[in-house]
């Protein structure tokens, strides 16, 4: 393998007819912009320092009367300045986000302009929720106007470019051909990026345990760790880790599973339920430890986040348990590019509406080889749960539509569950689309005095391009959140200590978020982006952003 590392690169266009093109906005390159100044907020050359109040309230519920008392506690969040020389080894270099994230980065690193049929095409970031979004930092107070930042500017983050890229896969083909196997970016660019892709070489073996994926992926096999000892695979993971790292020279690496999707593990008690039961599963090669799983540990144990993007179970009790002991960060599950993204802000808007979902019928169909993987029955079933939990909490939030868990109910009945609409998902596997989902949703609901409403939503979209983005955004935030230390001066905490190893704040690009255990998970959109913002500006001492606009509402 030889991994893409970042170059000084060239703009020099492809043919006569290009001119050289300006760096796309979402692309450039930019100083860090910010400066805030309050008695909150301070400076060093390692360290932002900022000083934040978490507002909340304290309910008790006592015979339908409701006591609130508000809280203020007092924090301090210190962010280093200095942005990690970062490596991102993703799991299933060789698939379809994996080569499309590489040649993608490529282009942009070198300017590559490319034909398509509707004229000249420029790289860029655009899907990049860092990279492609803003977020309003407060208003010009000479003339009340909003002001807005790109959100990759409100503290200091790596650069897409800058990643130096590796991984493995259990197909052998060089990263080149890979790219031309996917058929996701249009010909032209494939044409010119070529070199670049062959210059990566191929990926490194993977671990392959046919039991987890579809049997129809057996046929890509060709690059595989021998064997089947399981903690001899888990000592060459961590191997691979430690080499990459070294030979680049970086701070920190990235693991992440961009891999096919593998049915769910049995949870077992003795098994894979601690840490310690975790690791003597992999020393005795249980057959409930996935590779996934394999992977995780392998990252958690040479102390490097691990970012699952499939909606298997990767993250069993004894490997959360593993990164807490280690202090190692986690987040996942299945990246959430589309139709699950669209659903947790639409089924949000009807229940926020006072409406009342009483089904949601999703299907879609694509043909590339996660929709193949998909095909097979055990795999479509973690894909089926990630896809079906994400109105739960906006369901709960709203008792007056929903009758909510009825206490001493028997366990497993509707009454104990509580109400919820009808919510069935599909997916096939149709060849001859290629990389080119389509979606399909209703949403039928009861409307005022015994009305129904029915929304119908077709949706058509590159999924690999959807998906690439977020891989990005993920690896930024997980090395920004590695960068980022908190006190709780209202506890009495003396010391900066790191985040909770399970990365919460990553749940926007998420469709099965990974919470700390014992918390409830939260899947509306708005909340998700709001709570990542308000994060950001609390490492800088603002405040989260305030809708209220007192100034417009009073004389």
């Amino acid at each position: 393998m030889a991994p893409y590392v970042p170059s000084s690169g060239s703009n020099t266009p492809d043919s006569q007819f290009e001119s050289v093109l300006p760096v796309h906005p979402t692309a450039v390159r930019r100083p860090y912009p910010i400066v805030v100044q309050s008695e909150n907020t301070s400076y060093s050359d390692e360290h932002i320092t900022a000083k934040f109040t978490n507002r909340g309230a304290d309910v008790v519920v006592t015979d339908g009367l409701y006591k609130v008392v508000p809280t203020a506690k007092q924090y301090e969040f210190q962010t280093a300045r200095k942005v990690s020389k970062t490596g991102l080894m993703m799991v299933g270099w060789g698939g379809n986000n994996g080569t499309t994230l590489s040649a993608t980065i490529l282009a942009n690193k070198h300017n590559i302009v490319w034909h398509t049929k509707s004229g000249i095409q420029q790289p860029n970031y655009i899907g990049s929720l860092l990279r492609a979004s803003t977020v309003r930092l407060g208003a010009d107070p000479s003339t009340g106007k909003d002001i807005h930042v790109p959100i990759s500017d409100v503290l200091p983050m790596v650069h897409p470019n800058d990643l130096v890229l590796g991984g493995w896969d259990i197909s052998g083909a060089p990263l080149d051909e890979a790219m031309k196997r996917a058929e996701v970016l249009d010909w032209d660019l494939q044409r010119q990026v070529a070199p670049h892709m062959a210059a990566l070489g191929k990926p490194l073996p993977s671990v392959y345990y046919p039991d987890f994926i579809a049997a129809n992926q057996e046929a890509r096999a060709d690059n595989v760790l021998p064997g089947a000892d399981k903690q001899a695979h888990l000592e060459q993971l961590r191997a691979d880790i430690r080499a990459f790292k070294a030979a680049h020279a970086l701070d920190r690496v990235v693991v992440f599973w961009t891999a096919n999707t593998e049915r769910y593990a049995d949870v077992i008690p003795g098994v894979n339920d601690t840490a310690d039961n975790m690791l003597a599963a992999i020393r005795a090669s249980h057959a409930e430890v996935a590779p996934s799983t394999l992977f995780a540990v392998a990252a958690i144990l040479e102390g490097e986040p691990f970012v699952n993007g499939a909606p298997q179970n990767t993250f069993v009790p004894g490997v959360i348990a593993l990164a807490e002991r280690h202090q190692a960060f986690i987040g996942g599950d299945d990246l959430k590019s589309g139709q699950t993204k669209l659903k947790s802000v639409l089924a949000e808007f009807l229940v926020n509406a006072g409406i009342k979902p009483l089904s949601i019928a999703s299907y879609n169909h694509l043909g590339n080889n996660d929709g193949h993987n998909l095909s097979a029955e055990r795999q479509f079933k973690s894909k089926e749960i990630s896809k079906s939990s994400v109105v739960d909490d906006m369901v709960s939030a709203n008792a007056l539509l929903f009758r909510p868990p009825q206490e001493g109910a028997p366990k497993g009945s509707k009454e104990a569950k509580g109400e919820h609409p009808d919510h069935i998902v599909v997916i096939k596997y149709v060849p001859a689309v290629g990389d080119s989902k389509r979606a399909i949703d209703e949403y039928y609901s009861e409307i005022f005095c015994g009305g129904r409403s029915t929304i119908n939503i077709f949706n058509e979209c590159e999924d690999s391009l959807l998906a690439t983005p977020l891989i990005l955004d993920l690896t930024i935030l997980t090395e920004l959140l590695s960068r980022v230390k908190y006190r709780n001066v209202s506890g009495g905490q003396a010391e900066f200590a790191p985040l909770y190893p399970v990365l919460s704040l990553l749940s926007y690009m998420l469709k099965a978020p990974l919470v700390k255990p014992g918390t409830d998970v939260v899947n509306s959109l708005n909340r998700q982006r709001n709570a990542l913002e308000a994060f950001l500006k609390a490492c800088i001492g603002l405040e989260g952003s305030s809708d209220l606009l007192l100034e417009t509402r009073i004389w």
